[in-house]
């Protein structure tokens, strides 16, 4: 138990609060250019792609 107060202790909940819309901006950050990555290669992956015998 003593370890437990000593770590919570430690941690600042103001500052963790103060941080979570730092984070969330963050994160949608990266869930946009997630989608962005994936829209674009499936929109790569439906161009039909020429053959040698298309061109004949």
């Amino acid at each position: 138990m003593d370890i437990l107060n000593k770590l919570l202790e430690m941690i600042d909940f103001d500052a963790f609060l103060a941080s979570l819309p730092y984070m969330g901006k963050g994160m949608l950050g990266i869930f946009i250019v997630t989608v962005i990555i994936v829209v674009f290669v499936n929109a790569l992956n439906n161009i039909p792609e020429k053959t040698k015998k298309d061109r004949k």
